[in-house]
């Protein structure tokens, strides 16, 4: 069955350097916690896996912030862990607490386990991608995404979230050739899992390497960026005659951007440790150069409404002019710096939302 054509393309045009009449926003966890609605479904799912396992679930969740708030995208309700749960490690999260993996991969043995999953343990991802595009009706692009290999064999080393990361460290520091092999396959297994939700209906795909800026310089560029390179080589350009855009979104990785502006990709995330103005010029603005997302600071949103504008104005203008006309130029999408916190007032995000296309289209006017 196809899908509905597409009323809102500005966050895909935006992927592509072309013009829009208004810089396209949308939030990084926008569907979540932070939303009294995302709470009552999540308590009758009875656990975040029940969520995230459950099509009618994770579809309902996806819509949710999309029914509150005129953002230009919908992203996939699910968790960047789902590659290594299907691996069998086992993955739960208790209320309250991240994500706990029963099985670590830690020695010679684990490594020699480890493979890339097969895709029929992660069907119930690519059914919600095909369920939430039907849902969404044309109204926005769907994002698809994973976590980097990276990130997942922080979780997968570490069996949880880190604070100083000494285990997968001690690992990559004493036996980096276990770990090579831990972040190939987990290159191979994103790729594979990238490209079903592509067939399954993502609009465009979003790698979150959310602890690539844990690592020295030369580590990040050896046992990180190297392996999101592996990953973007093997990904879809297109789908069914429509160009599927990428992006790469590295927190922490502001000191990084001359190294990753050679991705193959289309979209740079930026963290709000950065310049919009300094990225921009530091992409060039070539035919090759990259559009930006992001990079307001989540903790803007509790401030008042009025300091709220103020910041995502400020934002708006560090990036400066969007290209406008035809052809292709310099791009922004608004987005946080990194995921948006669970205390945040649900009425909050509206005033960032109303700054960011009121600003935006005057900005465009004035030329």
């Amino acid at each position: 069955m196809p899908f509905a054509p597409l009323k809102n393309d500005s966050f895909l045009r935006a992927c592509l350097r072309q013009s829009t009449d208004h810089t396209p926003v949308w939030l990084m966890r926008q569907a979540g916690r932070y939303l009294p609605e995302y709470r009552a479904t999540r308590a009758r799912a009875g656990s975040f896996m029940g969520l995230a396992t459950n099509v009618d679930h994770a579809t309902e969740v996806t819509l949710q912030p999309l029914a509150r708030y005129p953002l230009d995208a919908a992203i996939l309700f699910s968790d960047i862990l789902t590659i290594p749960d299907a691996m069998g490690l086992g993955l739960s999260f208790a209320l309250g607490e991240g994500p706990k993996f029963e099985k670590t991969v830690r020695t010679e043995t684990d490594v020699d386990a480890l493979a890339v999953p097969d895709m029929d343990k992660l069907r119930y991802v690519f059914d919600a991608v095909t369920s939430i595009r039907r849902a969404l009706d044309g109204r926005v692009p769907l994002i698809g995404f994973s976590g980097s290999p990276w990130t997942l064999a922080c979780y997968m080393v570490e069996g949880g979230g880190s604070d100083d990361y000494r285990l997968v460290k001690s690992l990559m520091y004493s036996r980096p050739d276990l770990m090579h092999r831990i972040l190939a396959t987990n290159a191979d297994a994103v790729a594979v899992y990238l490209n079903a939700q592509i067939e399954a209906g993502a609009q465009a795909v979003m790698v979150f390497d959310s602890w690539g800026g844990v690592l020295a310089d030369g580590a990040f560029q050896t046992f990180s960026l190297a392996y999101t390179r592996r990953v973007l080589s093997q990904l879809k350009r297109e789908h069914e005659g429509t160009t599927i855009p990428r992006i790469v979104f590295t927190k922490g990785g502001g000191l990084w951007l001359d190294d990753m502006k050679p991705l193959d990709c289309e979209v740079l995330g930026l963290d709000w440790t950065v310049s919009l103005a300094r990225a921009r010029a530091q992409m060039g603005e070539g035919p090759h150069a990259k559009a930006l997302q992001g990079n307001i600071d989540p903790n803007v949103l509790f401030a008042p409404p009025a300091a709220i504008e103020a910041e995502a104005i400020k934002v708006l203008e560090s990036f400066g002019q969007p290209h406008t006309g035809p052809g292709t130029g310099p791009t922004h999408i608004f987005n946080l710096g990194h995921g948006i916190s669970q205390h945040t007032p649900p009425e909050h995000v509206s005033a960032l939302v109303e700054a960011v296309h009121s600003h935006s289209r005057r900005m465009r006017q004035a030329v």
